[in-house]
């Protein structure tokens, strides 16, 4: 199947692209850590199916160092000993933040105790933006069609415009 449409191709398309990029940017200069970045976007992405994005943040995590079984594991996070607690309650929040309506009230209040027991308010701002414009780009890839396997670490710059 081939996309439906390319987002950057026209003037609208790419006006928000690069607005959701300005985003992303934002928040990986923030102080939440890199690997912790990755994971969440990865996990928002395997559950939301969007294999162009799976494959975004799997390969450039790779690229950045992150181990084989902790990204084989990212998916059963829940029953493995790789991760650490705050990168467990980084990934509870994304998991809760992506499955909105299955938790029936959003996220609860104690996947957010834990969020603040290992994160400053600026870094729990950085993690709740990042599991929003995760959620939208997964939406995005999806609904246009865009699928994984062919992305290169580090084009991802490129690929915004």
């Amino acid at each position: 199947m081939e996309p439906r449409t390319n987002l950057f191709a026209n003037e609208t398309g790419a006006r928000i692209g690069k607005r959701i990029f300005a985003v992303s940017q934002v928040i990986q200069a923030s102080t939440l850590p890199r690997p912790t970045q990755e994971l969440v976007q990865l996990r928002a992405s395997q559950i939301n199916g969007c294999g162009f994005c799976v494959d975004i943040h799997g390969k450039d995590a790779a690229a950045a160092g992150e181990s084989a079984a902790r990204l084989n594991l990212v998916a059963a996070w829940r029953h493995s000993t790789v991760f650490t607690g705050a990168e467990r309650a980084a990934l509870a929040l994304a998991e809760e933040g992506t499955r909105i309506i299955d938790g029936h009230g959003g996220v609860s209040d104690r996947t957010w105790d834990q969020v603040r027991e290992h994160y400053d308010e600026d870094q729990a701002v950085a993690l709740v933006a990042l599991v929003a414009m995760i959620n939208a780009t997964n939406r995005l890839g999806v609904i246009l069609g865009n699928r994984g396997g062919s992305y290169e670490p580090g084009d991802l710059a490129a690929i915004a415009g």
